[in-house]
């Protein structure tokens, strides 16, 4: 079955978020968002359930849960039961309930940065101190965790907010670094809120390990989140779940909603039930697609944008970009203005990023080279 991510569908006028930040004149390569046809079998799931007229409040049936308890079994060997999990309709919402119903006043909360702006702020949403632990670089750049630093950052902290495959660096953690960084949070007392949306997003044949597989002493202080949205692109459908195995854990999260956390979208359920039932053929010719992209992404920067550094991403569909020694004060707002490409600010993701900018390669190769010509003629014309 061929199955096609070349095709551009235009997105102005449908009310789309990434089409509408920004004039019609600037290519929008910045939210985390795909701009590729969601696959056939989620469509005709979703337009088989409109068949019924009506959309009432709905909960998780039985088979979507047996289809996300057989996915994560099947990707990631992680035996886990279908009353383990919790619905919600982000991510986002997660991690905030998460730090409103287990981290006390005055406790403090550690997140690596570079990282997501919402993970990165939530622990402002509560009052609640934060320590930024800023990754380490090697000699071959891949960016790594300095363990002594956690382990001192995380001595009195309430939880560790860990993004994994990471966003924005696009590393998958290897599982003898994730297990050390579980530890430390066990040895110091911390929750693990691991989110892990973009797990099944995985290049060079590497394997996501979810941070409460590892073992059930980890697995019982860990809440973990998940979504069929971003690797079946169907982040509009509002639906996510926690994954929770501790009975007392997963009540005491529930019980964070306090009125602001609602039940998800009918349709969102339909699509994750269809995503973890009949998507694998979709999601392994996207993974293929999204490597291409990434390497071709790659060999532009080295070879045509000079000044620009950029380290492979392990997974995600987002390329950070150094833009430290092209003299900009600015390089996000250059890029507007004088490329005409919506990307995403480095500060966005931490106060020492300035320098950065994020560019999400999840589109079709003709919309990415355009993007690429766009920024490639900028630094030309300076």
């Amino acid at each position: 079955m061929s199955i096609d991510f070349d095709t551009v569908y235009p997105r102005q006028g449908t009310g789309s978020t990434k089409w509408s930040r920004y004039p019609a004149d600037v290519l929008p390569m910045w939210v985390a968002d795909m701009d590729f046809a969601v696959a056939s079998e989620i469509i005709q799931a979703l337009q088989q359930r409109l068949e019924h007229p009506l959309l009432g409040y709905s909960v998780a049936r039985d088979e979507v849960r047996e289809a996300i308890v057989a996915d994560l079994w099947s990707k990631y060997a992680w035996r886990v039961q279908p009353d383990e999990l919790l619905f919600l309709p982000g991510v986002e919402p997660g991690f905030n309930m998460a730090l409103r119903g287990f981290v006390e006043p005055g406790q403090t909360v550690v997140v690596q940065t570079p990282n997501y702006r919402p993970l990165r702020m939530a622990p402002d949403n509560w009052n609640l101190p934060k320590i930024e632990l800023a990754f380490e670089r090697d000699a071959q750049g891949d960016y790594l965790t300095p363990l002594p630093a956690l382990r001192q950052a995380l001595h009195g902290a309430g939880a560790l907010l860990l993004s994994n495959p990471h966003n924005p660096l696009g590393k998958v953690f290897p599982r003898e670094e994730l297990l050390d960084v579980a530890n430390a949070c066990l040895e110091q007392g911390a929750l693990i809120i691991s989110d892990e949306i973009h797990a099944e997003l995985c290049f060079d044949g590497r394997r996501h390990i979810p941070t409460a597989s590892l073992s059930p002493e980890i697995a019982k202080r860990t809440i973990t989140l998940m979504s069929a949205s971003k690797a079946y692109n169907i982040a509009g459908m509002k639906t996510c779940f926690a994954i929770i195995q501790d009975r007392s854990t997963r009540e005491r999260f529930n019980n964070a909603r306090a009125g602001m956390v609602d039940s998800v979208s009918p349709l969102g359920l339909e699509a994750t039930l269809a995503a973890y039932s009949h998507g694998g053929p979709w999601l392994k010719a996207l993974i293929e697609y999204l490597q291409a992209n990434r390497d071709y992404l790659l060999h532009a920067v080295q070879t045509r944008l000079p000044g620009v550094v950029m380290h492979a991403p392990q997974g995600t569909y987002l390329a950070w970009l150094d833009c430290s020694t092209l003299g900009l004060d600015d390089p996000h707002g250059f890029f507007l203005s004088q490329a005409k490409v919506g990307l995403s600010a480095g500060l966005e993701f931490g106060d020492d990023c300035g320098q950065f900018v994020r560019l999400n390669f999840g589109c079709p190769r003709a919309l990415l080279e355009e993007g690429i010509q766009r920024m490639e003629r900028s630094l030309q014309q300076r």
